[in-house]
This record gives structure tokens, sequence and C-alpha cells, in this order.
């Protein structure tokens, strides 16, 4: 029945909505940042309200203050060591090409490029053409100096983005591990006014599954990372280091460590060293590959206490729907969503 009531609730709720909607829209620009920072907090909560903040003396400042800093120390300096090593990978790059530029290109395709099979016919012919053509390789070398700029930009303004992120992350976890207290308590209040003791289960088992998503990616990063750098340094790859490092960072990407395994071994295979490019090869597949495989399910299951299935569906349609972060949202609904679905059904077998 309409009464005089009615008008006053649904203005509201109306004005609850807005108010939701604005917050939304002030946050959305950052949102990926803000969740990242979420994710690293529920991570290492424990960790600091449980080790670092009692041997402080409760004093929050001070411990997020160094929190904070052992994140910058943990997220920078690998950066720092890996713009170091391209620095020095560019000056050996330029140093081997500024012969080729003073002198021309040999009149031949190296041997390896040239007997590549289907392709290899095809490239060597090429590469005597415009070997032997000056003005054709100035106009190759004019086509491809556009693009080559454009993707120094992009990479750049990646970059600068990444930057600016990552510091906003640092921003938003520093005030999150100042007030983590009311931020838990607050968590822990809303869920159970929303859900009674299902909410306090389903923030649990969100908790989880980020942690298990975590363990995995992390830990499979630096498995895949470690055992790629063992197997560059026993081949004789340059620059195994710099190598290892980017094979962790690039474990994320399913493509990402074969590209760099891959390069090596086509690099050893340059050098005429067959038997050490068929061994990067067997060792990329056999070991660095089945860590992603085998690991890295593994890891995020039995941290997040849901099925393999559930996480690889999960990382992977969150990444398609919302981008990086999905790889942590992603698993976190498909988990409340198992979560939700087997306690209905015991509900219903139960009546």
């Amino acid at each position: 029945m309409f009464t005089e009531e009615n008008p006053k609730r649904l203005a509201q709720i109306a004005l609850v909505v807005l108010l939701i909607v604005g917050c939304i829209a002030v946050l959305w620009p950052m949102i990926g940042a803000v969740l990242f920072a979420f994710v690293i907090w529920i991570c290492t909560w424990p960790l600091y309200a449980e080790k670092l903040l009692p041997r402080l003396g409760g004093r929050n400042w001070l411990g997020a203050s160094l929190m904070t800093t052992l994140l910058v120390l943990l997220m920078l300096l690998p950066m720092i060591f890996l713009a170091g090593s391209v620095a020095s990978g560019t000056e050996e790059l330029v140093d081997f090409l500024r012969p080729h530029v003073a002198t021309g290109l040999p009149k031949t395709a190296p041997a390896w490029l040239s007997g590549l099979p289907l392709v290899g016919t095809d490239i060597g012919a090429f590469w005597r053409r415009v070997a032997t053509n000056h003005a054709e390789l100035n106009s190759l070398l004019a086509q491809l100096i556009a693009p080559a700029r454009q993707l120094l930009l992009s990479l750049g303004g990646f970059a600068a983005n990444g930057l600016l992120q990552l510091a906003l992350v640092l921003f938003v976890v520093f005030f999150m591990f100042r007030d983590g207290e009311s931020l838990a308590h607050g968590l822990l209040v809303g869920a159970h006014k929303l859900g009674g003791e299902l909410g306090e289960e389903m923030l649990d088992k969100a908790r989880g599954t980020v942690i298990g998503v975590m363990l995995g990616l992390v830990g499979t990063a630096a498995a895949q990372g470690t055992v790629a750098m063992i197997g560059f340094l026993i081949a004789g790859v340059p620059q195994a280091a710099l190598l290892g490092f980017a094979t962790f960072f690039l474990s994320m990407i399913p493509i990402g460590p074969p590209l760099i395994w891959g390069g090596a071994a086509a690099w050893l295979y340059g050098q005429e060293q067959t038997g050490w490019a068929i061994f990067m090869v067997v060792w990329g597949v056999v070991v660095i590959s089945s860590i992603d495989n085998f690991l890295k399910p593994i890891l995020m299951a039995r941290g997040s206490g849901i099925s393999i299935l559930l996480i690889a569906l999960g990382v992977l349609g969150g990444i398609l729907v919302f981008g990086f972060i999905g790889i942590f949202l992603g698993p976190v609904l498909l988990a409340l969503g198992h979560m939700l679905f087997s306690r209905w059904t015991r509900e219903e077998e139960g009546t």
C-alpha cells in the first residue's frame, strides 16, 4: 500500500545508489591500482599484524612505513637491475652492429638463417638483394624507422604508466597498513551484516582464493625464472641472470617464457652450437614450461581450496574481462559462486 513513508524510503534508496555510483565513477580510473593494493594488503596482512607490528609496539605509522619501504625494495630493485642489464645489452648490440653499419651487410645470409626449412631460401634471396642494393637497403631502413620510433614511444609510455600505477599502489597500500585493523574489522562487520555467517565464510573464501592465486603466480614465476637461469648458465647463454629475471616477469603471460628460452635456443643455433640449442629446447619444454603447466594450478588450488578447473577458468576468463587484475577477480568470483551453489544444494538436500 502506498503510504507517506514510501516516497521518503525511495528517496533514501535513490540517494544511496547515486552515492555508490559517484564513488565508483571517482575511483574507476584508479580501480586497477586500488584493487592490486588491496590484493597486496590481503596477502601480507597476517605477516604485518602478527610478526612486524607487535615488535614495533603497535606503532602503525612506523610499521606501515617499514612495510611500504620493503615493498618498494622488492619491486624496484629488480627493475633497476633489469634496467642496468638492458643498458649493458644495448651497448653490446650497438658494438655488434657498428661494423655492419660502416661496411654494409654481408653478401650472403648466415647459414643458420638461410638453412631454415620452407622459408630459408626466400630469406637468403631477399638478404642478397638487399645487401647488394644500397638504395633498397636505405628504403627498407626508412620504412622501419617510423614503426621503431612508434614502438619506442609506446614502450616509454607503458613504462611511465607502469611506474605511475606502481607509485599509486604503494601510496594506497601504505594507508591500508596504517589503518589495517579498522579496515579488517569493517570488512568483517560488513560481511556479517550483509550475509551473517555466510557472509563471513564468503569473506574468508575470498581471502583464501586471493592468497592462493598470488602464491601460485609468484611461486611459479620464481621457480620458472630460477630453472631458466640455470639452463642458460649450463648452455653458456650470455646475460643469464637478465634472461632469468625476464622469464620471471613474463611467466604471467602464457607465451612469455617460451619467447625467452626459444630466443636463447635460436641464438645458440646461430652460433653453430646445435647440441646446446637442442638442450635449450628440451630444457624449456620439459623443465621450464612444465612448471607452469603443473605447479601453478596445484599451488593456486591448494591455497584457495577449490578445484584446478575453476582456478584455470577464473584466471583465463578474468583476464579477458578485467585485464591483469582479473587474474585475482576471476578465481574469487568463481570461488564465491561455487561456495554459494554448494551451500544452496546442501540446504535443498536437507529439506
